[in-house]
């Protein structure tokens, strides 16, 4: 088993409300918090989602591929400008 099957092995046994509630407040976090902060963990929120698309892309449906796609050009577009 290699280290990025373990991974994703132990990703797959988190609790989805519990991910879903984390992935959230850091997202809040990230939009109400001012400057460089607040872009680094919508940076955060960006590098996770491009992880989840680039691992799950053979198995996403074109639709599902599509938004995934614009909400991740979304937070990189929210933590530049953010950033600047």
């Amino acid at each position: 088993m290699t280290p990025s099957d373990h991974l994703l092995r132990r990703i797959a046994r988190v609790n989805p409300t519990v991910a879903f509630a984390v992935a959230l407040a850091v997202l809040l976090a990230g939009l109400f918090l001012p400057g460089i902060v607040g872009a680094l963990l919508l940076a955060v929120i960006a590098a996770g989602l491009g992880a989840l698309t680039f691992t799950t892309w053979p198995v996403q449906t074109p639709i599902t591929r599509t938004v995934r796609l614009v909400l991740l050009v979304l937070l990189v577009v929210g933590a530049v400008s953010k950033a600047l």
